[in-house]
């Protein structure tokens, strides 16, 4: 268990690093904005040192930001969930605050797409090994909850002021460039993770019990299991069917591989379901 939490705290530090390298090396120069909370805050940099002559830092306005999205998260998403984001935004400030802005391209096509591919690395990894870098991840599931509608939803909203915003205030072009930025982002979050709020599993194993127990002694999902036969070896074996969230997907790989390495699991996206699930 202590493995398994140290790896996660390091690749949430990694993912965090990846972030700040993303916006101080090639978006903030350029004036193209990240994603949720960490493009809002951008965009309130932006504004405060260009129009306001308030000299405020991306770092320390996504710190700020966060504050109420922590105590949201606290109560209504789960501690160790939270607790990973903060940890998170924590190290994404630091990282922000030490690495200094520079431009290493003049090039804004070129600032749009390596920093969208180290921003979605980011935060791919971070979502893969069961955290998030806070912000409108804890937002939008919370809100998803509360209206039963797609956590894409509020994600695509906030991206669109900020994108809106990018194009009023400054040229028309940084709104463009930005949404490249995020095309680029979510492509490659779905390359490493999956951006999609639920998930179906369905396991192939020898050990459906086993990972009955394992699974639930971790988290409250119903299961379905299903008798079913190898075509080719002939043998007898159950298929568990179940639905999880995206948050719940990394515990539910690591629970499998520790009870059945053997087994095989699909993995597809839910669009849709009817019925009763869990939500809190």
């Amino acid at each position: 268990m202590f493995y398994v939490e140290a790896k996660r705290i390091i690749i949430v530090i990694f993912g965090a690093l990846l972030n700040a390298l993303s916006l101080n090396l090639f978006l903030i120069s350029a004036h193209v904005y990240a994603s949720g909370f960490t493009g809002a805050a951008q965009l309130f940099s932006s504004i405060f040192n260009d129009f306001l002559n308030i000299g405020l830092s991306t770092g320390i306005i996504l710190f700020v930001l966060n504050i109420p999205v922590a105590i949201l998260g606290w109560y209504k998403v789960g501690k160790g969930f939270t607790i990973y984001s903060v940890i998170s935004v924590l190290v994404t400030t630091v990282f922000l605050e030490a690495i200094p802005v520079v431009s290493l391209s003049e090039d804004i096509i070129l600032n749009a797409v390596f920093g969208g591919v180290l921003g979605g690395t980011g935060v791919g990894l971070t979502l893969r090994h069961g955290a998030s870098t806070g912000g409108m991840d804890i937002v939008a599931m919370v809100l998803s909850r509360m209206n039963d509608r797609p956590i894409g939803i509020y994600f695509l909203t906030l991206n669109s002021i900020i994108i809106a915003m990018a194009g009023v205030l400054y040229e028309p072009e940084n709104a463009l460039y930005t949404l490249l930025t995020l095309y680029v982002t979510t492509r490659v979050i779905d390359a490493l993770h999956t951006r999609h709020e639920k998930v179906t599993a369905m396991i192939i194993t020898h050990k459906a019990e086993e990972l009955q127990k394992a699974i639930h002694d971790t988290m409250v999902r119903g299961i379905t299991i299903l008798p079913a036969k190898g075509a080719y070896t002939r043998d007898d074996k159950s298929m568990m069917y179940l639905v999880v969230t995206r948050y719940e997907l990394y515990d539910l790989e690591r629970i499998i591989g520790e009870v059945d390495p053997n087994a095989f699991t699909n993995i597809v996206q839910t669009t849709g379901i009817f019925g009763f699930f869990r939500r809190d």
